[in-house]
This record gives structure tokens, sequence and C-alpha cells, in this order.
């Protein structure tokens, strides 16, 4: 395992499989993308990468730290922008099914509340957050907000992401070895953030949602 995991990560094609996985967790949030990334930067934490071979041993470069940022940045705001065109061209099948998600709704009042105002923190916050990407993307297309208000937002969440994700791997090889405590370490400090985001994200939905339910006069 140890092996094929070493090979991958010193093979040309971790930048494609990064790539593919980051695009497609905004439709299956399960996806371990943030795992990869950071496994592949826990590899290039080290100088070099050893591969055995039949014919004697051989020296490989690890990925390269900008260009695995650079992918799964990209790969991270295209997802977005998939999300969002097919939300938006999703017609009333869709708008029925945001309609019976209490999440989706709530999500989608307060991402175009944000996004009028000029502020898309939401979008930044809402990418660490499990699945909040999805939800947010979804959310902004079947509003049908511009893509202007959507896509700046989009490109600084991806960019954070991916260079967070990309820095705890390297740090976290740097400190603990590029093994597999330094890549559970950072993993864990990826969970950690993930939870943190989800519970900023959840508690302004509570209070911006209370008011139009019980007819109260919304605060300011």
């Amino acid at each position: 395992m140890l092996e094929s995991v070493g090979a991958l990560t010193g093979s040309p094609w971790i930048y494609a499989v990064v790539a593919l996985s980051v695009l497609l967790d905004v439709f299956l949030p399960v996806l371990p993308s943030g795992v990869l990334v950071i496994t592949a930067a826990t590899a290039a934490a080290a100088s070099t990468t050893t591969v055995t071979a039949a014919a004697g041993e051989a020296t490989r470069q690890v990925p390269s730290l900008l260009a695995l940022t650079l992918c799964a940045a990209t790969a991270s705001v295209l997802g977005d922008l998939v999300a969002y065109r097919l939300a938006w061209r999703g017609g009333d099948r869709l708008d029925r099914a945001i309609a019976r998600s209490r999440r989706l709704t709530s999500a989608q009042e307060r991402l175009g509340a944000a996004l009028s105002r000029g502020g898309g923190a939401l979008v930044v916050i809402a990418r660490f957050a499990p699945a909040g990407r999805s939800v947010v993307s979804l959310g902004a297309g079947a509003a049908h907000r511009k893509v202007k208000e959507f896509l700046p937002w989009s490109a600084v969440a991806g960019v954070a992401w991916a260079v967070y994700s990309v820095s705890l791997g390297y740090f976290g090889g740097q400190w603990l070895g590029a093994g597999w405590l330094g890549t559970a370490v950072s993993v864990l400090a990826l969970f950690l953030a993930g939870a943190l985001a989800a519970l900023v994200v959840r508690r302004p939905a509570h209070a911006s949602s209370t008011p139009p339910v019980t007819g109260a006069p919304a605060g300011t």
C-alpha cells in the first residue's frame, strides 16, 4: 500500500488524480480530495522519493508544491462553476428539491443576502465545511445569482482551501516526517477546520431564519 501511494505521488499522474478528485467532490462530497491533496503535499515535504525498480534504484522528484496548489485551486473553481451552471438550469425539479431541504433553503437565502451586500465570506468559510461547497454552489445557481457575484468568491475559496491543505501536508511532513503520522495529523487538522467552519456557517443561519418564520421584527 505504502509503495503504491509513494509511486503515485512521485508520478506526474498525481496532478490529474488530484484535479479529478477535487472537481468531482462538489457532487460527491464523500470523495477524500482533501486527504489526497494532503498526502501529495506530505510527499513533497521530502526532497526526493526513491523508487525501487528491477534495474536498480531511480530517484524521482516529488510533486511541486506550486503545481499541486494551482491544480487543486483550479479544479475547485471549475467544479463550483459546473455545479452552479447545472443548478441554474435545474428548473422546477431542482427548485422543489431545494424547497424540501431546510439546509439548502437557508443557505440559498443567506448566500443571496451576503452576495447582494458584496460580502461573500460565506462562500469562503463554507468551502472548508463538510458538503458546504456543494450547498453554496448549488444554492447560488438555483437562486440565479449573477456569476460576477459568485465567481470571485469561489476563486478566493478555492485558493484558500488549496493553500491551507497543501500547507498542512507540507509542514506536517516537515515536522513529523513524510509518513503516515505526518499525514494523519494534517488530515486531523483539516477535519477540525471543517468542523469549525460548519459551526460558523450554521450559527447565523438560525438567527437569519427565525424572523421570517415567527413574524418577529428583524434585528440589526
